[in-house]
């Protein structure tokens, strides 16, 4: 594990960047619980937030730049409010840029302002970066331009900054999670009315998260392909009842019935959509209930769908849910966030985490002559401003 950033350092570093005494801001990272490619299919969902971030120091500035620092990369940008464009195959700056973009075409009058970006949150890890550097700078730059803003517009926002700006096709979750969610809690969000209920995590259970070693990387993968087929799925199914709208209308039983005019690929690209709406369910009434089993088995069920009927697993993914099922204590696991790599989740019994980890670090060393990347979940607070002691 790395040493995580403090208020302290990043507040540092921006003074000896830019000579100025910033305000300082955090954004989490997002864990998906269960339910995966769901959201752009207007499903449900359980995310939580966890305490690996975002950080965000600003300070402003007389004229209409806006002058960033990214310190994990070492990089400078400065851009104009006047002229935002986005950059095809960007890499960074696309997402604070298509925020602000978004913020100008919906009437929000920004402030020039220098911006240093910091963060823990492991790149291409499936814990949602990039929605965590959004929520961050639409908070940050409105907040110092003293304009309110509901936090479910703002979600709203940033996922259109990054669907239309970036062009990536991900759907709300990511975005209303570290905008929205509370502390020690899940959410339970329906991805169509954008209601949402906070479901309290259990106080027997760890969730662990493990980097498979994999980056994934959505524009480059496989995503937009999925939510594609997902929209052809459902064009199909609609030429025999119009009033479905998404995959989200649609139950088991009609879509076998279907299943010869889909076709092998997108049956299984619906199926595991609306199987996975399905433990949604179960999942929340699970969590409620204290059974830790019982969410286990559906969590490992999700995994199973993703990779053979989504298929957006790999190899390396695979072999490391397969690994920590067999550790003691471990209830469930999955892959966690869009796919192609990244991270995985487990759900361990509360009072073996330690042992857990130990298992999981020895398999590393064992077969990757590695440690691993991990991270014990702490559900904490949204995307806020963050005062210094």
């Amino acid at each position: 594990m790395t040493e995580l950033l403090t208020a302290t350092t990043v507040l540092s570093e921006s003074r000896a960047r830019f000579g100025k005494s910033p305000r300082l801001f955090r954004s989490p990272a997002r864990v998906n619980i269960i339910g995966e490619h769901t959201d752009y299919n207007d499903g449900l969902v359980m995310p939580t937030n966890t305490a690996l971030y975002t950080w965000l120091a600003i300070a402003p500035r007389d004229d209409r730049r806006i002058c960033m620092y990214a310190s994990r990369f070492s990089e400078s940008v400065e851009v104009s409010l006047d002229v935002l464009h986005a950059t095809p195959n960007g890499g960074w700056q696309e997402y604070p840029k298509g925020v602000l973009h978004v913020l100008q075409k919906r009437g929000f009058d920004l402030p020039g302002a220098d911006i240093l970006i910091a963060g823990d949150i492991p790149l291409g890890s499936g814990l949602s970066s990039s929605a965590s550097l959004e929520t961050a700078t639409a908070f940050a730059v409105l907040s110092c331009s003293t304009q309110e803003i509901d936090r479910r517009q703002l979600a709203v926002m940033c996922r259109e900054a990054e669907n239309d700006f970036v062009g990536v096709s991900c759907g709300i979750m990511d975005q209303y999670v570290v905008a929205l969610c509370e502390k020690n809690n899940a959410m339970l969000l329906d991805c169509r009315t954008l209601d949402y209920e906070l479901v309290p995590l259990s106080a027997n259970g760890r969730f662990v998260i493990v980097h498979s070693g994999v980056a994934h990387r959505h524009r480059e993968g496989g995503y937009n392909v999925r939510k594609e087929e997902c929209r052809q799925a459902t064009a199909l199914l609609a030429e025999r009842r119009p009033d479905i709208q998404a995959l989200r209308d649609v139950d088991c039983t009609e879509l076998d019935r279907e299943r010869e005019r889909l076709g092998d690929r997108l049956y299984r690209r619906a199926r595991h959509v609306v199987t996975e709406i399905d433990r949604v369910r179960r999942a929340r009434s699970a969590l409620a209930d204290e059974d830790l089993e019982s969410l286990g088995s559906i969590m490992t069920a999700s995994h199973a769908s993703l990779r053979d009927d989504f298929e957006v697993s790999c190899a390396e993914v695979d072999r490391l849910v397969e690994m920590t099922l067999g550790c003691d204590a471990a209830y469930g696991s999955r892959q966690v966030g869009g796919g192609f790599g990244g991270c995985i989740v487990s759900l361990v019994d509360g009072g073996h985490v330690d042992a857990f980890i130990g298992q999981v670090r020895a398999w590393f060393r064992e077969h990757r002559n590695t440690d691993p990347w991990y991270h014990v979940l702490e559900a904490c607070n949204p995307v806020q401003e963050v005062i210094p002691a």
